[in-house]
């Protein structure tokens, strides 16, 4: 038996432009404007065919990103809305936790508030009495349910409609991002609560960004997006598909980014370099300009003398494509095309990788590396092997350069290339060491 079953559902909601107000009705009809300024400019379709079944007694998740139409399906799962066409159909008493402490009236005490909020979610006077005290300890508010709702902080705010919410005992339970309302030690005690719904086989339907509390939590998850479902069943299937999307989206807005800020597609899969809007002083590369005597410590932009020019730049992944996301630990190249305008015999070439915050990741040259410059002429190209990309997820910026061996650069390129690293861990810090556990004794542990 389902729970909650939804038919093709459409929602679509009117939109306005911008029109001169008129000031009153009568001025309206003489002018004959009433009809012209009440007609919407455009339509816009929220959700386009929606079909989904959720199962009594499990947990479904839908995930998607912000604008795909999660709220609107879920508002209409809740009665706070009708779809322009199609069926909603919901079996069992529904508690929504989707704006928590709406009703909430600011100059009466929280234990009003939690009578009034406790008829709104559908209980008796009686049935929240019994429920009153259990409510409080939830909240953790014993000190202050008196008081006027208007003196709580905001985490207090919402840990009373969290708690009054909750408590409803619901037959199917509706979630819209609002699990983690307090600090760790209440988002642990609402996790829990959660759980414990699941466990008495309550219906979930969960909506969220916390991708790991679709796969923790949820039997079945759907994918939204603009409107349209892109995927539905196995969560992790879903989730791998939909993080799949994602990631594509990211390396193409980087791209663009790239195209905006600093660099010019070639049409060729490399590209030239313009320099930083950023820095007004590097707007235009001067050749005679040696650049900032400390390059770690300057802003983003573009150094050097010419004698030697890089024309390209391109970070290449396993796939052997030029990207701009990367999964941790994964190889990388990064692909310089360089042109000498006159024979040169000193010269050096070099990388730097920082974080988001300026700090250096690595830096190396060739000079550091023991090499020895023989001759760079005409054209050529630098290939910078990474065999493990080893660092946590971030994202990350890129120099690259090259210069004499004393410093002074033919070309330097600072902070003009960004990309972004993936990781499935969330772990701290900048690096990841390649390592392992080992356990002995009466310790037992699985899925190191």
């Amino acid at each position: 038996m389902n729970a909650i079953e939804v038919r093709d559902v459409h929602k679509r909601y009117r939109r306005y432009g911008r029109r001169r107000q008129f000031a009153t009705l009568k001025s309206a009809l003489l002018s004959g404007s009433i009809l012209r300024d009440l007609t919407p400019d455009a339509v816009f379709e929220a959700l386009k065919g929606v079909s989904f079944d959720v199962p009594s007694g499990k947990t479904f998740g839908i995930v998607g990103r912000n604008g795909s139409g999660k709220s609107t399906m879920l508002k209409l799962i809740a009665g706070i809305g009708k779809p322009t066409s199609g069926t909603v159909r919901v079996d069992g008493r529904v508690s929504a936790l989707i704006e928590l402490g709406a009703g909430f009236h600011p100059e009466i005490s929280g234990r009003e508030n939690v009578y009034i909020n406790g008829m709104m979610l559908g209980l008796s006077r009686r049935e929240i009495a019994r429920r009153f005290d259990d409510i409080v300890r939830f909240a953790e508010l014993d000190e202050f349910i008196e008081a006027p709702v208007k003196t709580y902080s905001s985490g207090m705010y919402m840990r009373l409609g969290f708690a009054v919410a909750i408590n409803v005992d619901p037959d199917v339970l509706l979630v819209d991002e609002v699990l983690a309302v307090g600090d760790e030690a209440f988002t642990h005690k609402c996790l829990d609560k959660f759980a414990d719904l699941r466990r008495r086989g309550r219906t979930v339907l969960l909506v969220t960004h916390s991708l790991d509390l679709v796969t923790r939590f949820c039997d079945e998850a759907l994918w939204l997006d603009g409107g349209v479902v892109k995927a539905h069943g196995d969560p992790k299937r879903v989730i791998d598909a939909y993080l799949m999307d994602v990631a594509g989206a990211e390396n193409r807005q980087l791209a663009a980014d790239d195209a905006i800020t600093g660099t010019r597609d070639s049409g060729l899969g490399t590209r030239e370099t313009r320099t930083a809007a950023a820095n007004p002083e590097s707007r235009t590369p001067n050749p005679d300009q040696s650049g900032p005597s400390d390059m770690f410590k300057a802003s983003e932009g573009r150094w050097g003398s010419r004698e030697v020019e890089i024309t390209s730049v391109d970070l290449v992944g396993a796939s052997g494509d030029s990207s701009h996301m990367f999964q941790s630990g994964e190889g990388v190249e990064i692909r310089l095309r360089v042109r000498a305008n006159q024979s040169v015999s000193d010269f050096a070439f070099g990388v730097g990788i920082f974080n988001a915050d300026g700090v250096c990741c690595y830096g190396t040259n060739t000079l550091i590396e023991g090499a020895t410059a023989g001759e760079l002429s005409g054209d050529g190209e630098v290939r910078f092997v990474i065999d493990r990309l080893d660092l946590v997820e971030g994202t990350y910026k890129l120099d690259v350069a090259v210069h004499r061996q004393n410093g002074t650069p033919y070309d330097y390129h600072r902070l003009l290339y960004t990309f972004r690293v993936k990781s499935t861990l969330k772990e701290a810090g900048i690096f990841r060491p390649p390592h392992r556990w080992s356990f002995s004794g009466g310790i037992r542990i699985t899925g190191l």
